[in-house]
């Protein structure tokens, strides 16, 4: 295991049915279960637009676990190598804290979530670092620097040490340059 203890270099297990992931400097993908989607998103700014942990009710659900770690992209940067068209979306604003409606984009085959578009932050998508093919950017790139609705989260989940806490939403929608807040 000794690729695994390196984080200066791609640790890409057989993670999927494809097993075909990658990850350079400034770009990696993310793929699904099965393999039937495949994304390449940006590992840095500018594309790369932030990395949180999500303890919200919504994100609990529709996860199926107790947070969701999430990362967010500009959507000129966020790249379908395959599977765009097998997506399937589904769209909610019941459970959603801001009201704002949030379109999950599932694999049509074996139903990851590959990511969400929320109506309240134009122009990004909302990725799930469980879908990301190199471990090691889990643990680097992609360490979450935020962690929101603090008050939802698991007693037996203490949080991530040194994000920046949020009892509520971290980010603000629907706002011009709210993206200037990340």
């Amino acid at each position: 295991m000794a690729a695994a203890s390196d984080k200066s270099k791609p640790y890409i297990p057989i993670n999927n049915l494809v097993n075909d992931g990658w990850s350079k400097d400034d770009e990696a993908t993310a793929t699904c279960f099965c393999g039937a989607v495949q994304l390449a998103f940006p590992t840095s700014k500018p594309g790369l637009l932030d990395t949180f942990v999500c303890n919200c009710t919504d994100c609990r659900k529709i996860t199926a676990s107790m947070f969701a770690t999430n990362f967010t992209v500009d959507d000129k940067y966020l790249r379908h190598i395959r599977g765009q068209s097998n997506l399937k979306s589904w769209a909610n604003s019941t459970t959603i804290a801001s009201g704002y409606t949030m379109t999950n984009y599932f694999c049509g085959t074996c139903g990851t979530l590959m990511y969400r578009v929320g109506a309240g932050f134009p122009g990004a998508s909302i990725l799930r670092v469980g879908t990301v093919d190199d471990l090691h950017l889990h643990e680097t790139k992609l360490r979450p620097r935020v962690e929101q609705f603090v008050k939802d989260r698991v007693d037996w989940f203490t949080g991530v040490d040194g994000a920046v806490k949020a009892d509520a939403s971290y980010y603000t929608p629907a706002k011009e340059g709210w993206k200037s807040h990340i």
